[in-house]
């Protein structure tokens, strides 16, 4: 019996168990081995970035899109973010007060990226962005999320706003029970303004990881013809906290 003869043997004498495992961990190797898809970069200035990658929640997004810096600025604009609170907390203290979720230095310089970024976009990508400045205090604050449009509707994410955070690495933001596991950070809920051009708002967050993701479903086009448009001068700097 040659050495084909005995190996088709002892490949049939196997459990079907062992033969669909040693196929699985085939597969996994094979895509491990496969490169990463890198994003495309549109703009980083230090830790300020806006890029194109993948978009994981649409194959079928309608971009190219055409928008001007003004535009996106005056959407942007309208976003309003709050503290998130318990009913007990509420019925002490009342609602968190609304604020802007981009500042006017933020919209300066995220404003003209965005728009060449959704205007070179393909429909499997999505616009992504993380814009941060040091505190008076020397922490990092953060806001961070994505863009893409289906038309009539524009989807923006946001997964951090404002954020306050140690710079860099910092183990106080672990858990010392269970380390490298990150704390959450501040829950927070948003909603666009005018409300009516608001088509839905949806929460959601990762099994594995604290961060939370807050969607806006924006009816942009009939946002922006009853809005005011407001200019924006195209800054590459990076955003100061005031």
């Amino acid at each position: 019996m040659n050495r084909i003869d005995t190996f088709v043997n002892r490949f049939r004498a196997w459990p079907l168990s062992i033969i669909l495992v040693t196929a699985g961990l085939s597969a996994l190797i094979g895509c491990a081995g496969q490169p990463p898809v890198h994003a495309r970069t549109i703009l980083q200035a230090g830790l300020n970035v806006v890029r194109l990658e993948r978009d994981p929640d649409s194959s079928s997004n309608t971009h190219p899109t055409q928008l001007t810096p003004s535009e996106v600025g005056s959407l942007l604009r309208g976003v309003r973010v709050w503290e998130r609170r318990n009913l007990i907390h509420r019925t002490f203290v009342g609602e968190a007060p609304r604020k802007r979720a981009f500042r006017d230095e933020e919209i300066a310089f995220l404003a003209s990226p965005l728009t060449k970024a959704l205007a070179q976009a393909t429909p499997g990508e999505r616009v992504s962005f993380h814009v941060s400045q040091a505190t008076d205090t020397g922490d990092e604050e953060t806001t961070t999320g994505w863009l893409s449009v289906r038309d009539p509707i524009l989807y923006l994410s946001l997964r951090e706003a404002h954020d306050i955070h140690s710079p860099g690495p910092d183990i106080g933001k672990y858990d010392r029970q269970m380390p490298n596991v990150p704390e959450a950070s501040a829950a927070f809920d948003v909603i666009f303004e005018p409300e009516e051009y608001l088509a839905k708002v949806t929460s959601a967050g990762s099994l594995f990881a604290p961060d939370q993701r807050e969607e806006l479903q924006i009816r942009y086009r009939e946002a922006l013809s009853s809005m005011p448009v407001h200019p924006v001068k195209d800054s590459n700097k990076t955003p100061n906290h005031p």
